[in-house]
């Protein structure tokens, strides 16, 4: 029911649309602007999501760059604190003393909080430990990779220590590190509970001390689980105060693999989302993949806009990430809002343009339909209805207005013209009918005698000439033909030196044989037509040349050819030809110390008829505008000395026979142009 109802208001509306001015005043004025908006509004919130969104991930790339920098300006800073304390005069002078390991102990003891560190640790070359600031007695082995003790100079990374080796160096660091993991929705499953390693900025550097002959190194470190002080940092240096809108909150995370040591991410209130795991995507695309991810996120419990990288070790392998980002939500609720204030702007423009669409249509309609009554009313017989002063003061002055006083003249003056045709067309009836009479008896006298005329001027002229030329031809060329076989087969092999002449005479021979059989089909159609046929007209322009050779080499006249015809039309071809050879000639003839012939062809449709044309022009004199009237008369003739003045009249009725016309045409560069045009399927006339 609810489609029958949408149809029926649909109908209501075209009938409005087809039946009032007024409606279609308003459609076209609110028309586009009813399309447009919907399909503005429709791009802008397209393009605008997909540019807000670069924008989005444009800004928090440079968040993670920033973060980034401060991350690797604090590892630096731990590997130069330590280098210069490894280098400096008071470990040197603390190594010297008699009582070197209690001396350097207490050094590293005193170092370690002017550092900023976590431990400081004294190892030989072994790696056995000689001195700390902490746990690790002396004579143990410290697991240092020694690819990086062999190196010259300082070195400073990230490396991983297991739950072990933070307990010997400091039950406190191993504490501190120790992590239950909590269950993180779309985290990667997983069988572990806690996280008991330890991420630390590890910075190794030699010891530079007189009269050692062994070389010794000192090993500086900074544990970053549960490191608040340095995660709030890096949020505070990438967010600062106004640079997020209201609502929004920017955050920063230090993961061990996939596992939060150190954020400001929150569970709860006052509670850090510490031992909570990164969903599965992006621990594929970062960990797995080595790439960076910079897209929307779901962060313990919302969407955050997030930027990972991977923290690498010092052997090169991705054990962790950095992470910087902040919540989606406040920015989509400024997008959603900046696109309704678009809307409501485009439906208030639309409403305003509605009503003075409205009151604009009414001045223009109300004029046109008072005009519309009124020549109801004369249809229905009331002729003496008039405009008159129905019109508003509204329109009592202008265009509108004019027009309706015009109107009323015009039917004032039309009644009156009305009156003087009807005594007229009585007067002229009785003269038409007494006319009509005369001329009956005249055509039909006439038609005959151009019939007879017809006839006789082609078969005295025409008929006798070319069977004549056509029987004295024959023979001789039967002769050639028959003599050129023999002699080729006469000669055999010997005759290969001079093949190509004899096919040359072979060509004319047959151009010979050709030309006869045009000319009779030209001299005796009855012989060769007889039914009607798809003709190609290029096809027949080139067959009528060749019939009229013999009267071009009688003078210096070019042919330009310019034939593009494709369909054939449907006519008797030997009809056709006669007409174009008629009009070839008078061409030529119009040009007796030479000039150009033109031959044109093409497709043409006239009247919802489809059809082509064939053109014959010529460079002559032209012909005078008191004959172009007079050409196609019978009996009428420019030539002096020859000529029946039959020919274009009898082309004339040959291609209306065919439904088709001849047209004339003297163009201003000189001389004239006919041109037949035939429909495609011939109509009888």
């Amino acid at each position: 029911m609810r489609g029958v109802g949408s149809l029926g208001i649909f109908s209501r509306l075209r009938a409005r649309f087809h039946g009032s001015l007024r409606f279609k005043l308003l459609a076209l004025a609110l028309g586009p602007l009813l399309v447009a908006v919907p399909i503005l509004i429709g791009i802008l919130a397209g393009w605008g999501a997909v540019y807000y969104d670069r924008l989005l991930i444009t800004k928090v790339r440079s968040d993670l760059a920033v973060g980034h920098g401060y991350f690797e300006q604090v590892k630096e800073g731990v590997g130069r604190r330590v280098e210069a304390l490894a280098g400096s005069e008071r470990l040197a002078r603390a190594l010297r003393m008699r009582s070197h390991v209690s001396a350097t102990t207490a050094l590293l003891r005193d170092a370690r909080a002017q550092l900023g560190v976590d431990f400081l640790i004294l190892v030989d070359a072994e790696g056995r430990v000689l001195a700390a600031s902490g746990g690790p007695t002396a004579g143990l082995a410290y697991p240092l990779p020694a690819a990086r003790m062999k190196q010259p100079g300082a070195h400073t990374g990230i490396d991983i220590l297991a739950a072990g080796v933070l307990a010997a160096i400091d039950p406190v660091l191993a504490g501190k590190a120790h992590t239950p993991l909590i269950a993180t929705r779309n985290a990667t499953p997983t069988v572990q509970t806690d996280e008991s390693r330890g991420m630390v900025i590890q910075s190794v550097a030699p010891v530079a001390v007189d009269g050692e002959a062994a070389p010794q190194f000192l090993v500086g470190g900074l544990l970053l689980n549960k490191n608040l002080d340095f995660v709030d940092r890096i949020n505070d240096i990438v967010y600062p105060e106004g640079t997020l809108p209201p609502g929004s909150a920017g955050t920063a995370t230090l993961f061990l693999d996939d596992v939060r040591i150190g954020t400001n991410v929150r569970l709860f209130e006052g509670e850090r989302a510490i031992g909570t795991r990164v969903s599965a995507a992006v621990r594929r695309t970062v960990l797995d993949e080595g790439r960076t991810w910079l897209d929307r996120a779901f962060v313990v419990n919302d969407w955050y806009v997030s930027a990972y990288e991977p923290i690498m070790d010092s052997a090169g392998r991705r054990v962790g990430m950095l992470y910087v980002g902040f919540l989606e939500e406040p920015f989509q609720r400024a997008r959603q809002l900046a696109l309704a204030a678009v809307a409501l702007l485009f439906a208030l423009t639309v409403a305003v343009a509605a009503f003075v669409s409205l009151r604009l249509a009414r001045h223009v309609s109300q004029p046109v339909e008072r005009m519309h009554g009124t020549m109801s009313a004369i249809e229905s017989g009331q002729t003496e209805a008039r405009v008159g002063g129905g019109l508003s003061d509204s329109t009592a002055a202008d265009e509108l207005a004019e027009l309706a006083a015009h109107f009323d003249r015009l039917l004032d003056r039309l009644a009156a013209q009305t009156e003087a045709l009807q005594r007229w067309g009585s007067e002229l009836d009785s003269k038409v009918a007494e006319r009509t009479q005369e001329l009956a008896a005249a055509n039909q006298t006439l038609r005959s005698a151009q019939q007879r005329l017809v006839m006789s001027e082609k078969l005295a002229a025409i008929g006798q000439l070319a069977a004549g030329v056509a029987h004295e031809i024959n023979n001789p060329v039967a002769v050639i033909q028959g003599n050129l076989d023999v002699l080729r087969e006469t000669l055999g092999d010997a005759a290969a030196p001079a093949m190509p002449e004899i096919r040359l005479i072979q060509d004319q021979v047959f151009r010979i044989r050709l030309i006869v059989t045009k000319l009779l089909q030209f001299a005796r159609p009855a012989e060769y037509a007889g039914y009607l046929e798809p003709v190609r007209l290029d096809q027949v322009v080139q067959d009528s040349l060749v019939l009229v050779a013999h009267q071009m080499k009688k003078t210096s006249v070019a042919v330009m050819q310019e034939m593009h015809a494709s369909r054939p039309v449907t006519v008797n071809r030997n009809e056709l030809q006669q007409v174009l050879i008629n009009l070839i000639v008078n061409a030529l003839q119009a040009m007796p110390e030479g000039g150009t012939l033109l031959l044109a062809s093409g497709d043409r449709d006239e009247g919802g008829i489809k059809g082509g044309f064939v053109a014959v022009g010529d460079s002559g004199p032209g012909i005078a505008p008191q004959d172009r009237e007079r050409l196609f008369d019978p009996f009428f003739t420019t030539k002096t000395s020859d000529g029946t003045g039959l020919g274009l009249w009898v082309s004339l009725g040959l291609v209306q026979r065919y439904g088709g016309r001849i047209d004339v045409a003297c163009p201003s560069t000189g001389g004239s142009v006919f041109t037949v045009w035939l429909p495609n399927e011939a109509v009888a006339a």
